[in-house]
């Protein structure tokens, strides 16, 4: 067995694929959620459960869970690899052999590494013998995760277990890109149809047979209808070839005439296929008919697939399913199912509502945060857990590239559908090109070119005679006087600026057209860049005048330099005091853009003051975002007022990403260890490192959410959010790369490439 260097093992005692069954998958998809989250430094293995011995193992362990021998000689090989730091039990009664399957005992009595388990079944009311069972499972371990709060409450109150050994996290599910049933239907030509589903592995307590008989009712009204039942029978339920439940279903659809309404699709699909069928579908019909199912898979994949959704009331569905996102109706009632059916049927705007509701419910159990879950259990089980790392997610365009159009980027998203009628701003424009400019910087991808250029003629078509610019064009290219008279209209004139700059600071690997375009834009604004008022403004033109100035060294350049930042210094000396190093009264938004700006103009012009005000100033602002080992961004609910606490929630990724930006700065400046810990620090705060444990971006297409409340993620991916994650992920990976070398202190002309 190959040891993996440097990672922990994590080994599952589960089924696994090609095994057909719900845990198989259910282990599978955990496993590729910590990967992708945390395969930096934890390695998953499998222990699999089988009934029949393979010739030639596929895992790394492989127990016959029939044969009581096994389980002692199993636990014996886990012990001897050290580098196996827990093992989690995906636990249900019928995987293991003997009365409840107690074989497992004599695993749980050799094993010596920490145990969790996963309790795919609570079963209430428990006889005294299963109660004792249960409670003895649990004595080798204090921990177990279930996924839903009634099974929590069923071990609190029928198992006499302790609340505080119970992880109670959702069934996880895949994130997919938003888009309607109308647009998803095109990929299977059944745009013509109203599509209802139902998918998994076809069986009694499935009850499919409900969803066909309620099927007549719906067609009266709905003659369209088309009723797609996904997946194949169970394994062990054909017997000699003969699959009597699904022979049972045909002679049901023969009997009833619904040739023309009902379409089997007997396959295994893989997972990207079927969650296109749901993204197709306009309402997934849940029709199991087992009243103690403590929890579906099927059930909250359609969920996160945006299905309103008609669902039969067991403990699951009672427990997620709310008014708002489906309708519940009693088991095995043909006749409530229609009706329910019917009603969505006549309602397109309800559907589409219930349909966004429930997609957003489920953003939470994604796989992706089902890991973080795991792994912050798992810290509290483990030795030396702070060896567990978050890993980066590969950098993605495809929302980028998706909000643009021939104009520019588009502002806002509804969810990850861009929002046309929203317009267009200088500000999401200026920041784009940066972004792109630093992707092409990495990559030298050439269909980054195309959209450098739509970005930096935006900014041009922005510019007015006096050489400042508009901030706001509708979608038909029109400006408009009501959006373009905004307070913070400086602060767009100054980042059109700083982006204008992040092109010629790249005139080497860009076109010569491009560069020389950027240039003449850059020097038309002069004149006004030397009247900005606004310290943030100052800040924005302050970047992007200094990485123009490190390109083609100019004095006028360096005089504005100066100039500006005289103000921002007159600033910090009204208002800062021993306690409050800042320039201004309050942190609002942006902040790091501030001490980032004293760097530059110590970087052009080498006065000391410059240095000082820039290291006293950042020092005060980390302060107050990194405090017992953890980041906070700054509230956007009231902001941060000198002598008063700070507010919670209201974070968003703008101000990780500014962040991230000025430490960067610094440590390419100074090369003090400590800026480019706290960058990582403030990029975990992306990857689920804050206060619900969520991913703030979209790993599918590199949408970043748009922020992060007291109780939820904001899942709209507009231009904003987007493109400032984008920003710090590309300025992680530049740190990855090359762990960037100590730069000794220089002047400008000399060349540091601050967003290199």
């Amino acid at each position: 067995m190959k040891t993996i260097s440097n990672k922990s093992k994590i080994v599952f005692l589960s089924t696994f694929p090609p095994t057909q069954c719900g845990i198989a998958t259910y282990t599978q998809d955990t496993i590729k959620g910590i990967t992708d989250v945390f395969g930096k430094s934890i390695n998953c293995q499998i222990c699999e459960l089988v009934d029949n011995p393979k010739e030639k193992p596929t895992q790394a362990f492989t127990l016959n869970t029939k044969n009581k021998n096994e389980y002692t000689k199993v636990a014996e090989e886990i012990n001897k690899d050290k580098s196996v730091k827990l093992v989690h039990i995906q636990h249900e009664f019928g995987l293991f052999g003997g009365n409840y399957g107690d074989y497992l005992l004599d695993f749980l009595n050799v094993i010596k590494k920490p145990l969790t388990y996963t309790f795919h079944s609570v079963i209430p009311n428990p006889n005294n013998e299963l109660k004792t069972f249960v409670k003895l499972l649990l004595s080798y371990s204090n921990s177990v995760f279930v996924m839903t709060n009634q099974s929590k409450e069923i071990l609190i109150n029928d198992y006499g277990i302790k609340d505080e050994i119970i992880t109670c996290m959702p069934h996880g599910t895949h994130i997919v890109i938003y888009e309607t049933p109308d647009q998803a239907k095109q990929k299977f030509d059944i745009q013509d149809r109203k599509v209802l589903a139902t998918f998994g592995l076809l069986g009694e307590g499935k009850n499919i047979e409900t969803g066909l008989q309620a099927l007549p009712k719906i067609i009266e009204k709905e003659p369209n209808v088309l009723y797609l039942i996904i997946g194949k029978t169970h394994p062990n339920l054909i017997v000699d070839g003969v699959d009597a439940y699904r022979d049972k279903l045909e002679a049901i659809v023969e009997d009833l005439n619904l040739k023309d309404n009902v379409r089997f699709i007997n396959q295994y699909l893989d997972t990207e296929e079927l969650l296109d069928y749901l993204k197709a579908t306009d309402i997934y019909l849940f029709t199991s008919k087992d009243p103690n199912q403590a929890v579906s898979g099927t059930f909250s994949y359609a969920m996160s697939c945006a299905c309103p959704i008609v669902a039969s009331k067991i403990p699951h569905t009672r427990e997620v399913l709310t008014p708002d996102s489906g309708i519940l109706v009693d088991i095995g009632n043909a006749d409530q199912f229609a009706e329910a059916t019917i009603k969505l049927l006549s309602d397109d705007n309800l559907r589409t509502e219930m349909g966004i509701n429930a997609f957003r419910k489920t953003r939470a159990s994604s796989w992706e945060n089902v890991a973080i879950t795991h792994i912050n259990t798992y810290r509290d089980l483990m030795e030396n857990p702070a060896e567990i790392k978050f890993s980066y997610p590969d950098i993605q365009l495809k929302h980028i590239k998706r909000l643009t159009t021939d104009l520019g980027i588009i502002q806002f998203s509804k969810i990850s559908v861009p929002d046309l009628e929203s317009g267009y701003t200088l500000d999401d424009n200026a920041r784009a090109l940066i972004a792109i400019c630093m992707h092409y910087k990495l990559t030298q991808d050439k269909e980054d070119l195309a959209y450098i250029l739509i970005y930096l003629d935006f900014i041009i078509r922005c510019q007015q005679p006096k050489g400042d610019f508009i901030n706001y064009v509708d979608q038909e290219n029109r400006e408009h006087i009501e959006q373009n008279a905004e307070v913070n209209l400086e602060d767009s004139n100054a980042r059109a600026i700083w982006a204008l700059g992040t092109v010629i600071s790249n005139a080497d690997i860009l076109p010569e057209a491009i560069s020389k375009k950027a240039s003449q834009c850059l020097l038309n604004s002069l004149k006004w860049a030397e009247t900005i008022q606004s310290p943030r403004s100052i800040g924005f033109a302050t970047k992007g005048l200094y990485l123009y100035h490190t390109a083609v060294p100019n004095l006028y350049v360096s005089a504005i330099i100066n100039k500006l930042n005289a103000k921002l210094l007159s600033n910090y000396e009204i208002h800062a005091t021993n306690d409050w190093k800042w320039f201004e009264n309050y942190m609002t938004y942006g902040n790091g853009i501030l001490p980032e700006s004293m760097l530059f103009a110590f970087l052009t012009t080498n006065k000391p003051i410059y240095k000082k005000v820039a290291l006293d100033s950042l020092d005060f602002l980390m302060s107050k975002m990194f405090t017992n080992k953890t980041f906070k961004v700054i509230s956007n609910n009231g902001w941060l007022h000198k002598d008063s606490e700070p507010h919670e929630y209201g974070e968003q990724p703008i101000d990780v990403a500014y962040t991230i930006h000025t430490l960067n700065s610094f440590y390419n400046a100074f090369g003090t260890a400590e800026y480019r810990q706290k960058m990582k620090i403030a990029f975990n705060w992306f990857l689920g490192k804050n206060h619900l444990g969520q991913i703030m971006y979209n790993p599918i297409s590199g949408g970043g959410y748009d922020g992060l409340e007291k109780e939820n993620v904001n899942l709209n991916q507009g231009a904003e959010s987007t493109v400032c994650y984008l920003n710090a992920r590309l300025l992680m990976e530049n740190l990855k790369i090359s762990e960037i070398k100590v730069i000794p202190l220089m002047k400008p002309k000399s060349g540091i490439a601050i967003n290199s």
